[in-house]
């Protein structure tokens, strides 16, 4: 579809221009990762939720793929005691999503 193709383009050309990227590397907020884990994980969002909180697009990528580990596997990573990834899993099931 030609309008599929469109909006893919549009999307990465977004996701390559430069915008304010202040944030990047600060910690986030309770508050922040509920308004991130409320949306969609699609480009688009991610786009869109990069811009807003002035991050990177692959830190809001990675704050939907930490969502979504399993307790099992994050236990058994050399991360289980990453504060940050800690904080997405608990704000996560605080939302109520099961993953």
């Amino acid at each position: 579809n030609q309008d599929l193709s469109l909006v893919k383009k549009v999307n990465e050309y977004e996701k390559e221009i430069d915008y304010d990227t202040s944030n990047k590397g600060n910690e986030w907020t309770d508050d922040e990762l509920k308004v991130v884990l409320s949306f969609a994980p699609t480009k688009e969002n991610c786009i869109k939720l990069a811009k807003a909180f002035k991050r990177g697009y692959g830190s809001i990528e990675q704050i939907y793929r930490w969502a979504v580990i399993s307790d099992k596997d994050l236990k058994n990573s050399e991360r289980k005691d990453d504060k940050f990834i800690n904080q997405i899993k608990r704000v996560y099931k605080e939302m109520g999503w099961r993953a």
